[in-house]
């Protein structure tokens, strides 16, 4: 297979995230709301937060975020 075929090819298979965006929710905590954009529901790899209260760190705000998708996963 030619390279050019080969890059042709792998960038039609490439994977976007926002492709598979969600409507962005909102999740209230302790430290204030987290807006969380989540993409599909069968899987919550990507799922993040876009917005989050200035106290909390983005490593929270991403991990209340993937807890969300989990949860809406589960069926929730």
């Amino acid at each position: 297979m030619s390279i050019a075929l080969t890059s042709l090819f792998l960038a039609a298979c490439s994977l976007d995230p926002r492709d598979y965006e969600t409507t962005p929710v909102v999740v209230q905590t302790e430290a204030g709301p987290v807006t969380c954009q989540l993409y599909t529901h069968e899987q919550v790899i990507w799922d993040r937060a876009i917005s989050r209260p200035n106290s909390m760190d983005v490593k929270t705000a991403d991990n209340i975020c993937l807890q969300e998708g989990q949860r809406e996963k589960a069926g929730g």
